[in-house]
């Protein structure tokens, strides 16, 4: 299925509401009605990239409202096509009536992420850098908006064809070896493919490493609190957020519903998760919160074990443990040291002690939690990425992992090598579907 229809597509490109100036962006290959019928001028007119003022009109020549009309001509836009940006006050009624009046002039609705989905078919943009757009916008810290800004800037895609090239360049060797096989191994030790396939296995899981933490970066990890009730994982919850976003109390069974808070640390977005307290009860509510428990806990990337310090683990306590997932990485809180005198700080891997009350030991419990998620700290080289990338690039690890085994067989190197190429081609989209256009693009905003 084409997802690309060349007519004319406008949409508000400001966010809803009330603001000092909102924008209408119109984008195709014939804007020039659009400009004639808001404008009263022939396209010709307006200076490419230049603030024009000019009353915008109504059906019967009246002023629907008064701005800045820009013209940028194809290919040099966002779109590769003839964009015209109006833009007027920022009222919702206002820019309302100037997108009808659009439409009326021949223009449609734009679909979401329709103008950065031309940019694309249009080659401004690759499918990675296109990505970013939308990661820029949806943005939870500053250095995710930095490093979704680099993806923008090209310097994920350009590790992508660097890698690429590596391919290409070793696979015009294995192929032309098909045409001689009885020189093909020799030929291929002289030219040292294998050394060459290893340098790009090596140069791949660097990148991988890097897009692991973009990934983090983006979407950052579900950390679930989980313990009996009494424990403190409301007051460990509060502490973390640095605010009181989580009744707490003497009685047990307070929580009875999970209570989520987005934080950062390090610029990275912790999904924070307060549960009820994980025992028997009659209470029906408080059944219901706990059955939300354990379907938070089946969601959650790392899941903070809160145990009483005074008492440390008990049978119920394991009996929680052995209940969690088996894949699920857990950190054993020990918490309330203020009561026992222990000391705070990391005891183990997969411990630590703190009192969530005096604040004692948060410090050591964030530096875990970024451990444990395996965060690596920001540095100039990080940029955005998202599942779909590293799901390609674990691909074509493996397809490369396959060609190295089967190196002495040179059709399946030849096809194993061409295999890993197309999964680093699905990042920058020269190999794709429009299928995942379609996914990738109805995520976007309107607008965008």
């Amino acid at each position: 299925m084409n997802l690309y229809v060349p007519d004319t597509i406008a949409a508000i490109a400001t966010a809803p509401g009330r603001g000092g100036v909102g924008v209408i962006r119109v984008s195709g290959k014939n804007i020039a009605p659009v400009i004639a019928g808001l404008l009263g001028r022939e396209q010709s007119a307006l200076k490419p990239r230049f603030a024009h003022f000019a009353h915008f009109k109504a059906a019967d020549g009246s002023a629907l409202d008064e701005g800045i009309a820009l013209f940028f001509p194809n290919p040099a836009s966002f779109t590769g096509e003839d964009v015209l940006e109006l833009q007027g006050h920022g009222g919702p009624v206002v820019m309302n009536m100037l997108l009808k009046r659009c439409i009326e002039l021949g223009a449609r609705h734009a679909q979401p992420g329709e103008f950065t989905k031309r940019a694309f078919l249009n080659g401004k943009l690759d499918l990675a850098q296109a990505e970013a757009v939308a990661d820029i916008i949806d943005a939870q810290s500053e250095a995710a908006a930095k490093s979704a800004l680099k993806s923008l800037d090209g310097a994920f895609s350009r590790e992508v064809h660097t890698l690429v090239d590596e391919l290409i360049t070793l696979r015009m060797l294995v192929e032309a070896t098909l045409d001689f096989p009885e020189e093909d191994i020799d030929f291929l030790e002289a030219a040292d493919a294998r050394g060459k396939l290893a340098g790009i296995a090596a140069q791949l899981e660097t990148t991988l490493a890097t897009a692991t933490q973009g990934k983090l970066l983006r979407e950052g990890m579900h950390v679930v609190l989980i313990g009996q009730p009494n424990v403190g994982k409301s007051s460990l919850m509060n502490a973390l957020a640095g605010e009181d976003v989580a009744i707490v109390t003497d009685i047990a069974g307070t929580t009875r519903d999970t209570v989520r808070e987005l934080i950062q640390l390090d610029g990275v977005p912790l999904h924070v998760i307060d549960t009820a307290g994980l025992r028997d009860t009659d209470d029906t509510v408080e059944k219901i919160g706990i059955e939300r428990t354990w379907a938070a806990v089946e969601k959650a990337d790392l899941a903070l074990l809160l145990l009483d310090s005074r008492v440390g683990v008990t049978e119920h306590d394991q009996n929680i443990l052995n209940k969690l997932p088996p894949t699920l990485k857990v950190l054993r809180v020990f918490n309330k040291i203020d009561l026992t005198g222990d000391t705070p700080g990391e005891v183990a891997d997969d411990e630590i002690h703190v009192s969530a009350k005096q604040g004692i030991g948060l410090k050591e419990l964030r530096s875990k939690l970024l451990k444990q998620i395996g965060w690596q700290g920001i540095n100039d080289g990080v940029f955005i990425a998202r599942e779909r990338h590293l799901t390609a690039i674990r691909a074509a690890r493996e397809h490369l992992a396959t060609a190295d085994s089967a190196y002495l067989q040179i059709e399946i190197l030849a096809e194993e090598l061409r295999l890993a190429q197309n999964c680093l081609n699905e990042i920058t989209g020269e190999f794709t579907s429009d299928d995942l256009l379609g996914v990738i693009f109805s995520r976007f905003c309107i607008g965008k």
